[in-house]
């Protein structure tokens, strides 16, 4: 499955989401640097406020260290705006992990370093204000919400330069299949173009419509 996710980008799966009426498309968690795309099955981590003055243990350290899979993305919400939820020490562990990347729905600090070691960081923006003191990881492994997506351990992840796409691990198959074949139908159209047809026809509903049949 995740090779053939691979193939795609975020527009196309996010189009098949659309025709199957399923939310998991976001706006605005994008490369924190120029970094690839990636591919992968999200390990979630829910963060809060912290809450006293003990010493407690870093955020996101605990599932860092608890993974052995080579699929893993880290998907992180619950970011405060302005403070970092993200940084170069944890960018080197994943690296060293072998996890994919990390896309958070808050914002990192010390972006260079990840730039550095070729760790790919989708989220908000870049910020220089740590999290120390400030935010605590609050669960690990349950369902988040980012913008209107849930997002489940073992979800399915594609984020490029346009941004974050969430499938369900239920439904990737389905949207697979349906994202393929608009992928395929898509590039006819722009053979079509540069062949000199009609824009206006190439792109009427019904050519669209038309996708949805195998």
């Amino acid at each position: 499955m995740l090779e053939r996710l691979a193939k795609l980008d975020t527009n196309t799966v996010s189009d098949a989401l659309d025709f199957l009426n399923l939310p998991g498309a976001t706006f605005g968690i994008r490369p924190l640097w120029d970094c690839p795309k990636i591919v992968g099955r999200a390990s979630t981590i829910q963060l809060g406020p912290k809450q006293g003055t003990a010493p407690t243990v870093h955020l996101i350290t605990p599932v860092i260290a608890s993974i052995t899979a080579d699929d893993r993305i880290l998907v992180i919400t619950g970011g405060t705006h302005g403070i970092s939820c993200w940084g170069d020490i944890l960018a080197n562990a994943s690296k060293i992990k072998g996890i994919r990347g990390s896309i958070i729905d808050g914002m990192s600090r010390d972006i260079e370093g990840s730039e550095s070691i070729g760790y790919p960081v989708f989220g908000r923006g870049v910020t220089m204000i740590s999290a120390r003191n400030r935010l605590v990881q609050i669960a690990s492994g349950t369902t988040l919400h980012i913008d209107n997506v849930e997002v489940s351990e073992d979800d399915y992840v594609i984020a490029d330069r346009c941004g974050t796409v969430f499938v369900p691990a239920a439904r990737i198959e389905e949207v697979l299949d349906l994202a393929e074949r608009i992928a395929h139908r898509q590039d006819g159209m722009v053979q079509a173009v540069r062949a000199g047809q009609s824009v206006e026809d190439v792109m009427h509903d019904k050519k669209f419509e038309a996708i949805k049949q195998p």
